[in-house]
């Protein structure tokens, strides 16, 4: 999946688009790719001399990409996805600058709009983060 289509299925814009490459996808699971630079704003304060991607980022690059697994299921469904809950998050890895972390999203449940997902997020195999979370579609007025 090229840019613009993951641009067409989710709100997120640079410099919080933390999504470059769709690698594989089907009805309830999603690999993703997204390389960090360096040039992110976080760097430069997280942290100076020694630069990490802060957890939280890798949290929501995972989120964004269920966002897309979602983004089909969820056409009829007006407004933008959202986080509504985060549970279980175990980090095991750094990322730094350079490095490309892949993202792996299942969906594990779905009771009416609610959508429950476990995600992956891995720097050269190695388990970087972990998290199982869950999303709806929020109204555009809320």
């Amino acid at each position: 999946m090229t840019t613009p289509s993951i641009l067409d299925a989710i709100p997120h814009r640079p410099p919080f688009l933390l999504v470059d490459e769709i690698v594989e996808r089907d009805a309830a699971r999603i690999v993703c790719r997204k390389t960090f630079t360096g040039d992110e704003f976080w760097f430069a304060g997280h942290y100076p001399d020694h630069p990490l991607t802060p957890g939280v980022i890798l949290c929501e690059a995972a989120m964004q990409a269920g966002a897309i697994l979602l983004a089909q299921q969820m056409q009829s469904s007006p407004g933008v996805p959202v986080a509504t809950r985060m549970n279980d998050v175990r980090f095991k890895k750094m990322v730094r600058p350079g490095d490309t972390v892949q993202l792996e999203v299942e969906i594990t449940d779905q009771v009416s709009n609610a959508f429950y997902l476990k995600g992956k997020v891995s720097v050269e195999g190695q388990l970087a983060v972990r998290l199982n979370f869950a999303c709806t579609m929020a109204g555009l007025e809320d």
